[in-house]
């Protein structure tokens, strides 16, 4: 549905793409969270598991950027993934103001095991697009993303 905004026709086509935009991205992410719930895993979650399972250890700040989520939010969720025993935290040697995450056994399993369905799942929605217009929807978020930040 556009906007019934009555603004100029420059600021209805912006509204308009990015009401789009959020709505696409919406209805992906609530597929994505349905899936994972029976895991009891949230998308900010398995962000963090599945980052951990590709580059290794990395500092609290380190995830935080990854994601794109404050500190804060990143210590809570990260607290709350050592409480299932999915990961460990630990001061670094070097600076003991920095704490590096690591998967533990017990994350390293849940994570190769729920990774491939979760990209399944990506593919099964991203698959209504032609691969260059995925491609192309990559470089246009991406654009979009670098310009804002």
């Amino acid at each position: 549905m556009p906007t019934h905004y009555a603004g100029e026709e420059r600021e209805r086509r912006a509204l308009n793409a990015y009401i789009t935009l959020m709505r696409a991205s919406d209805a992906c992410f609530a597929v994505l969270e349905r899936e994972l719930l029976p895991r009891d895993l949230t998308s900010t979650q398995l962000g963090v598991l599945e980052a951990l399972l590709h580059l290794g250890p990395l500092c609290q700040g380190e995830l935080s950027q990854k994601l794109l989520r404050t500190g804060a939010s990143t210590t809570s969720v990260v607290a709350g993934l050592e409480r299932r025993g999915l990961v460990v935290r630990q001061r670094t040697r070097e600076d003991l103001r920095f704490v590096r995450v690591a998967l533990t056994s017990r994350g390293r399993k849940l994570i190769t095991g729920v990774f491939p369905a979760h990209v399944r799942s990506i593919c099964r929605l991203l698959g209504t697009l032609t691969a260059e217009e995925q491609e192309e929807l990559r470089r246009l978020c991406r654009k979009l993303g670098t310009s804002v930040a």
